[in-house]
């Protein structure tokens, strides 16, 4: 079918939309009624010609249906999204020798299309996955939909409704949503006009789809890109790819991004990042899913996304440290699918760099698709540190104090920090955190203390310290008639207790809550001294030197060293381990013989997701192979594992000309590929 055709028909079915939307909604045509039928019988017989009718095409939409209500669609083939990145050396260790398709990543609302003998049964809204609405009776009023197309068989076909950059300025100045104000975004404006239940409602917004993907149908291709190109021939506009012919650098991988960055930009169409595909459908089908994504292909986003909002307050809340934490609470703003209303302020010294104030209109965004982070404040000029943080603890009332550390910024130079800090060890909020920590999954493991139920226990006079969790079976009888407790609960939870008398080296030091002392530090200190609590205390009153050790720095090594001048804690350390089997590790081969063990007494860190072990199974992996696991890159990091969703820790070991191992290679060199 002559392409140059259908896309003559497309034009002029948008272009007679237009003046038809000019001529009933607006009173002032800019068309004569004599271009208009000429037009239109033009349309009509193109339509003849090639057997193809779009949805929206004014010979077949004399009025706009209105619906009820939205009916649910229930998808036999889950619409699932991709895993993002944000680094174009992830994709080219994702494309390794495959072909792949890279595409327009469109910013809009992602709509199913089923056709039956030719002709469009059904459009439906992505939703959660596996169950969205019927939204058919919208098809009339979007721009790119087919009502019927040249194909017999059974064809279903996804893609995204969106609304162009520029119809989106003109329309949100009219336009408001439910709550009366204007649309934050175009991707907002789409949604929300897809899902209106007036069609006629729907018209005047200016929706266009393309799309991306043919879910079911010409079944002898074996190749996406050539199932697009197919039904480009039925009358659809896909969205806009390229298909490798060869493994890509990572310069070419970056230059191709920018290529399709342009086109869009020239074309008018929003994307928020590029996607690429395995074009071999076998093969894609073939590398699977998970619940929330399919593993065919991953979603190159761009920067992170800057969202406007208010500050409107700042929350406060003591840490088990006696660091007081600030939480920026703001209006909602929606970011990668989900509403978004708090974020982490850090410190002192981020809400001063900021110059941050009640009221302020702050930026947003959601730093690596997954942390909330506030990034500019836009109304600068009248703070005062002094008037934005509480001169008293929220908890307990007693004066706050500002507290200067020395530290470094995000590029590395060094500068002073400031955190507020209370200093009531008696702070009741304080406490409750050093339980909360306490029976963490990582320290004591026990099961069934939430923060609530020892909020109550604590409340209720039966926790002073950690040692009165081994004793709460005095209060058995008063336990049990709690609220939201029972025989069986209670059953639970001294099992759980039970239980975690037996533990080992590294969660009894983790437990213990020496600052900056967690799993790696843990497995270190473990393997230094054996195993052995005794050893560890010892060498801590013979003024050991932790420095010597693997990513111990001067403030860890004060840290160990001051905490054991504390008295109360010297005597918790005693005192609870008497109540401990503390189980000694299981004996490790010594690995520094073995000549074919490349990582005997190395220094390994690992960064991003290393599919199928957790950060924890990747530590005790590398403990076994008789190196140490490091938690942060320095010059005396021997190797960087790279896993997906990479953080800095590569561009760090890059710098500094660290070796990097990809999953699959360290696995094969450690011998459990």
């Amino acid at each position: 079918m002559d392409q140059t055709i259908l896309r003559k028909q497309r034009e002029l079915t948008d272009r007679l939309n237009r003046y038809r939307n000019e001529y009933y909604n607006h009173n002032n045509p800019s068309v004569s009624d004599e271009v208009y039928d000429r037009l239109f019988d033009e349309l009509q017989s193109l339509e003849k010609e090639t057997g193809v009718q779009m949805a929206n095409s004014p010979t077949a939409t004399v009025g706009y249906p209105v619906v009820g209500k939205l009916e649910k669609a229930t998808h036999e083939i889950p619409l699932l999204s991709l895993d993002k990145v944000k680094s174009s050396l992830e994709l080219c260790r994702f494309m390794g020798e495959h072909q792949v398709m890279f595409m327009l990543k469109l910013d809009g609302l992602t709509i199913k299309l089923t056709y039956e003998g030719g002709v469009l049964m059904e459009a439906a809204t992505r939703g959660d996955g596996d169950v969205g609405e019927i939204v058919t009776h919208n098809t009339r009023a979007i721009s790119g939909i087919p009502a019927r197309i040249q194909y017999q068989g059974r064809l279903v076909v996804t893609g995204e409704a969106f609304i162009r950059p520029s119809d989106f300025e003109r329309l949100n100045t009219s336009i408001v949503d439910e709550n009366g104000e204007t649309y934050k975004n175009g991707r907002n404006l789409a949604a929300g006009s897809v899902r209106l239940r007036d069609a006629g409602e729907c018209m005047g917004r200016c929706v266009t789809f393309m799309p991306f993907s043919v879910l079911v149908g010409f079944d002898d291709l074996p190749r996406k890109s050539e199932r697009l190109k197919e039904i480009q021939k039925l009358g659809f506009n896909p969205c806009k790819y390229l298909v490798t012919k060869r493994p890509l650098t990572q310069e070419e991988t970056e230059d191709g991004i920018k290529q399709l960055q342009q086109y869009a930009k020239d074309s008018d169409i929003p994307i928020d990042g590029i996607v690429v595909t395995y074009n071999d459908i076998a093969f894609s089908k073939s590398r699977g899913r998970t619940g929330h994504h399919y593993k065919d292909g991953l979603a190159f986003k761009f920067e992170d996304e800057l969202f406007e909002t208010t500050l409107r307050s700042i929350e406060w809340t003591p840490g088990r440290t006696g660091e007081i934490a600030p939480v920026a609470v703001f209006a909602p703003v929606e970011i990668e699918g989900c509403e978004v209303s708090r974020a982490s302020l850090h410190n002192l010294s981020f809400i001063e760099d900021l110059e941050l104030m009640l009221g302020n209109r702050i930026l947003v965004s959601k730093r690596n698709m997954i942390i909330p982070h506030v990034e500019e404040n836009i109304d600068r000029g009248s703070f005062s540190l002094d008037g934005i943080f509480p001169h008293q603890c929220p908890c307990c009332g007693q004066p706050t104090r500002i507290h200067e550390t020395k530290g470094r910024d995000e590029n590395g130079k060094e500068r002073i920090i400031k955190t507020l800090f209370c200093d009531n060890a008696a702070c009741e909020t304080r406490k409750l955190k050093q339980f909360v920590h306490f029976v963490s999954k990582k320290a004591m493991n026990i099961e069934g203390l939430s923060e609530a139920t020892l909020e109550k226990l604590i409340g209720r006079g039966w926790i002073h310290s950690y040692m009165d969790i081994y004793s709460l079976d005095q209060h058995k009888d008063e336990l049990i008639r709690m609220e939201g407790f029972g025989e069986k609960s209670w059953q639970r939870l001294w099992a759980a207790i039970q239980a975690s008398r037996n533990t080992t080296f590294e969660r009894y030091v983790i437990a213990m809550d020496i600052p900056m002392i967690g799993n790696t530090a843990g497995g270190v200190l473990c393997r230094e001294f054996h195993g052995s609590l005794e050893e560890f205390r010892d060498a801590v009153y013979a003024g050991y030197d932790f420095r010597q050790l693997p990513d111990f720095g001067d403030t860890l090594h004060n840290n160990i060293h001051e905490w054991f001048c504390d008295e109360d804690n010297f005597c918790v350390w005693e005192e609870l381990q008497m109540m401990m089997n503390i189980q000694k590790p299981a004996a490790v081969e010594n690995q520094a013989t073995d000549q074919s063990n490349p990582f005997a007494g190395k220094t390994i860190v690992v960064t991003g997701k290393v599919e199928p072990y957790t950060r924890d199974e990747m530590n005790s992996l590398i403990a076994s192979l008789g190196a140490v696991a490091g938690s942060s890159v320095t010059r005396k990091t021997n190797y960087l594992v790279c896993g997906e969703k990479a953080g800095s820790k590569l561009s760090k070991a890059r710098e500094l000309g660290i070796p990097v191992l990809m999953p699959e290679e360290f696995f094969r060199m450690a011998g459990v590929a």
